[in-house]
């Protein structure tokens, strides 16, 4: 059986999902739409490392406690030191249909100041709920300074050649993140049913 091809949503279209309520973007600000994307701003949560509480990360057993909840005041800097590895949030709330996906991009002009803004975290799965957690590595020599609000990564949206039998969040799956609204650590491993994500 051939599938239809899926097709990255087009600025217009995106506008008219969001104005449907199809797909949900909190707080919404209709000048963040890119030709085909969303322009996502940093929000106040971060998590950071504390590499001495473990000797190795085990995949087998992933050690719990690695991180620790920062939060910082709007207008205040979030520092993030070279080679330095950390978590943030997203101040937009995101809700996807069941036949829609979204994948985080850096932003280009981000990335040219050395700063990584994900690395493998990029796919939102039809059916989710919640802020999205970043993956921040600073490849600069100095340190970088994070402000919440700033645009910091982009959205894009695809669709599915049918609805999701079950999308991310239904019972059977153990969708670990569903409605986050921080910086989460990673629950790798946290029940029978994980999966990446």
């Amino acid at each position: 059986m051939n599938a239809p091809p899926t097709s990255v949503l087009s600025d217009g279209t995106i506008l008219t999902l969001v104005d449907a309520g199809r797909i949900r973007i909190d707080p919404w600000d209709p000048a963040l739409v890119q030709p085909a994307s969303v322009d996502l701003r940093l929000g106040n949560s971060f998590r950071v490392f504390h590499n001495y509480r473990a000797t190795a990360i085990d995949l087998c057993e992933p050690p719990r406690g690695l991180t620790e909840q920062v939060t910082i005041e709007d207008g205040e800097p979030f520092i993030i030191h070279p080679g330095e590895f950390c978590l943030g949030a997203t101040r937009e709330r995101v809700e996807l249909p069941d036949d829609i996906v979204a994948r985080v991009e850096g932003k280009s002009s981000i990335g040219r100041l050395g700063l990584i803004v994900h690395a493998t975290a990029g796919f939102c799965d039809p059916g989710w709920r919640g802020t999205l957690t970043l993956e921040f590595n600073n490849l600069a020599r100095v340190p970088i300074r994070a402000y919440a609000g700033l645009p910091i990564a982009q959205l894009s949206f695809m669709t599915l050649d049918a609805p999701a039998q079950r999308p991310y969040g239904h019972a059977e799956l153990g969708s670990h993140y569903q409605d986050q609204v921080e910086a989460t650590e990673s629950r790798y491993g946290a029940s029978a049913n994980a999966r990446s994500g």
